[in-house]
């Protein structure tokens, strides 16, 4: 099952040959970086040390291009989010001598099927380097495209976000690595039998293997059809939430057909002018509704990218938008007087159980404009068990206590 498991993976990918070895993304990312530098080393280019890294790129990208020894030098992006392609033929000119390899996300994380991606893949192979394409997104891309065929030599994927493996909640995540014909030779070798191999990235042979039949069977399933199927789901989402959202919020990219690629990013920072509400503010709000919050402030700051994904339905997405547009009026009313800039259900979200039916209430708004915003909510509310937490303080400071029972 396993081998046959590796198969289908490479034959989505356009590529050779898969390892299942990496536990997660990053891992992924770390391992197809260390093959790319087995391979130059074989070709006495050890020098090639240097990663060039679209800021469009996701943000674990540099941090695995240094834990693997390469230095990471950021590609601007245009005005439109695309890859600036001045700056990368700039770049590739400057370090050619150096070059390693050019890490993509594709679609970008700007939401956008970058136009030129062959075109990077020839400059970066041109020059010596490697193209590692990043296939976090690769739900985007299943039965349409692949890494292979937009010329790249390397992809990782995650199996718990385009493959039906569960994902959140610490995992387990699978971040396998999918390599074209020539660096199949420097994969990670077997733990065990090899156990002297240098690019081993985990103790077990196959990562985390008890998993992996729920891909096997998501694949075997849907068969060739049913991926592409998914594929256009979750476009398709992502550009009706874009069509929905545009006139309240307005999106921040869109390719070059005017359309977005299976995520948005929504536009946040002219509220906060008009409002003071922030993006983290409607963060908070959304969880009142039952929602958690989407990825806030990258990869641009000041906004919210939402991705509905392949799986949710159409009445879901309704609701999505119906919460959205709440919260706007919501952020209008903080923006003509109605609710001051300092009391207001955003800037004091979320609102727990605890706060909501507690004798004290000392807001200018009701209690139900607080717990029950929507009709749907009041139906199934889900609640959250703490009020707003300092999300900053917290990541930078380390807060200890004791607490009795």
């Amino acid at each position: 099952m396993i081998d046959e498991l590796e198969e289908m993976l490479a034959e989505i990918t356009g590529f050779a040959a898969t390892s299942l070895q990496p536990n997660s993304g990053a891992a992924g990312e770390y391992t197809g970086l260390i093959t790319i530098a087995s391979y130059l080393e074989s070709k006495d280019q050890r020098h090639r040390k240097v990663v060039l890294i679209p800021a469009s790129a996701h943000g674990t990208n540099p941090a695995s291009a240094v834990q693997a020894g390469f230095k990471p030098v950021t590609v601007a992006s245009d005005a439109k989010g695309n890859v600036d392609m001045d700056d990368l033929r700039s770049k590739v000119e400057q370090y050619k001598d150096d070059l390693a390899a050019y890490m993509i996300t594709y679609p970008s994380t700007h939401g956008i099927f970058e136009t030129e991606i062959k075109e990077m893949c020839r400059l970066i192979h041109e020059a010596g380097g490697q193209v590692y394409m990043d296939g976090a997104n690769m739900n985007a891309q299943v039965g349409f495209t692949n890494p292979g065929t937009i010329g790249a030599d390397v992809c990782h994927l995650n199996l718990h976000k385009t493959f039906a493996i569960p994902h959140g909640g610490g995992g387990p995540g699978v971040g396998p690595v999918c390599v074209a014909e020539h660096l199949v030779p420097f994969l990670p070798g077997h733990p065990v039998s090899l156990p002297t191999d240098k690019n081993s990235v985990s103790a077990a042979a196959y990562g985390s293997a008890g998993v992996l039949e729920i891909t096997y069977a998501y694949i075997r399933m849907m068969g060739a059809d049913g991926l592409r199927e998914a594929t256009e789901a979750a476009i398709l989402n992502a550009n009706y939430l874009a069509e929905k959202l545009n006139d309240i919020y307005g999106i921040v990219y869109r390719g070059a057909n005017g359309r977005v690629g299976h995520e948005l990013i929504l536009e946040c920072r002219g509220l906060k002018e008009v409002s003071g509400i922030t993006e983290t503010d409607i963060a908070k709000r959304m969880i009142d509704y039952g929602y958690h919050a989407p990825t806030l402030s990258f990869p641009v700051h000041g906004t919210l990218m939402v991705e509905p994904t392949e799986s949710e339905c159409l009445v879901e997405l309704d609701r999505f938008v119906d919460t959205m547009n709440q919260i706007h009026q919501e952020i209008i009313e903080v923006s003509r007087g109605e609710y001051s800039p300092e009391d207001n259900v955003l800037v004091n979200a979320p609102h727990p159980e605890y706060e909501v039916v507690g004798d004290e209430w000392n807001h200018a708004y009701p209690r139900s404009k607080a717990a029950y915003p929507l009709p749907f909510v009041a139906e199934n509310k889900f609640w959250v068990n703490v009020a707003r937490i300092d999300n900053a303080y917290g990541d930078r400071n380390l807060v200890s206590c004791l607490c009795q029972m």
